[in-house]
């Protein structure tokens, strides 16, 4: 077996999310969110090159060569899959290296309300899910299109770089396209997707205004389609979206976008308190005809406020989200308080009483 096989495994069993490679230091995890070094050697530049070399191909080390970093997955047969970033850095070449899980989680599993299911019945248009990395976006999307895949006769094709989760036909027909391998770019590939005949597509990251733009046009003229960013909130990204563009074309992207868009789901993970492992925290915008006003009407600024009123529709902020963790005792104030976005919660007027509660009353 490789060498870099066995710590794969190692580092898998450990129930580990990530692992770093870097010269001068040893390998360091990620493990319920905090960056542990394990036992043994530094790594040297020469091991690390024995090691990369047992994992990567021609074409990954001529991205290496040409661009200093490269993605790529690698599996160890039968028991391993992770998705890796190698690149150069001030020590020399360094990797990063994510686990993914041996199998796909169901949206019960992973705590997701049954809100966010009831929007894989719908026929088209954009659900976005958005949060820094390593917040579990791609185990939510995938929890989602296998949500479809076990209940409904879709055809399902995912373009990502590199492909995270592999999904088996179910009741879905599952097609998935890498970015580098089978395409050469996110627009590329989503420009081919309208030509596919496919019912849902999911977006590995929208990188970019075409990819965006191109997004939007699927779910208007009739696919449902899933797509991570990397922004802090809901409301946020609909900016993000709206500022990758200028004048008219704003304009038009506005339009489409209000039409098109049917939920923001903001999220980020936690350590719990409770037992080992992390929990999911979630900000949920539900594109109601409010919302939608606002973003035709320019006036985004008053997402998070229709946030705050919109619990009966399914919404929800991440500070009373972050709360009802504090509340419930799955997750320390301490640790919710790193994410709190207001001053009120984080002074713990909202633990008090359940948000709901407090509306009803």
């Amino acid at each position: 077996m490789a060498r870099i096989d066995a710590l794969l495994q190692f580092v898998y069993r450990q129930g580990a999310s990530d692992l770093h490679l870097r010269p001068g230091s040893p390998p360091i995890v990620r493990l319920h969110g905090m960056l542990v070094p394990l036992p043994g050697q530094d790594v040297t530049p020469t091991l690390l090159d024995e090691m990369l070399r047992e994992i990567m191909d021609d074409d990954s080390f001529a991205r290496l060569e040409a661009d200093h970093d490269a993605d790529f997955a690698y599996e160890v047969a039968g028991e391993v899959r992770v998705r890796c970033n190698v690149f150069r850095s001030h020590l020399g070449v360094a990797a990063a290296i994510r686990m993914l899980p041996g199998r796909i989680h169901t949206a019960e599993e992973i705590g997701l309300p049954p809100q966010l299911l009831q929007l894989t019945d719908l026929k088209r248009g954009l659900v976005i899910v958005t949060g820094p990395p390593n917040a579990g976006k791609s185990t939510t999307l995938a929890a989602l299109l296998d949500h479809i895949n076990r209940n409904q006769r879709k055809h399902i094709l995912t373009i990502e770089d590199p492909i995270e989760y592999r999904h088996t036909n179910v009741q879905s027909m599952i097609t998935h396209r890498e970015v580098g391998r089978h395409a050469p770019s996110f627009e590329r590939a989503l420009r081919a997707a309208l030509r596919e005949d496919p019912d849902v597509i999911m977006i590995g990251e929208m990188r970019d205004a075409e990819t965006m733009a191109l997004a939007l046009t699927a779910a208007a003229t009739g696919q449902l389609v899933f797509a991570t960013l990397h922004t802090p909130s809901a409301a946020q990204s609909v900016d993000r979206i709206l500022d990758s563009f200028d004048g008219d074309r704003q304009s038009q992207v506005r339009l489409l976008l209000a039409e098109s868009l049917r939920c923001v789901v903001a999220q980020r993970l936690l350590r719990r308190a409770d037992v080992p492992g992390r929990v999911l925290a979630l900000e949920v915008l539900v594109a109601t005809y409010a919302v939608s006003a606002l973003i035709r009407e320019r006036k985004t600024f008053q997402l998070p406020s229709i946030m705050q009123t919109g619990r009966r529709d399914g919404m929800q902020t991440l500070d009373d989200a972050l709360a009802r963790l504090v509340r419930d005792g799955i997750v320390t104030a301490e640790e919710a308080s790193v994410y709190f976005t207001s001053r009120e919660a984080l002074r713990g007027d909202r633990m008090a009483t359940d948000p709901g509660e407090a509306e009803a009353a």
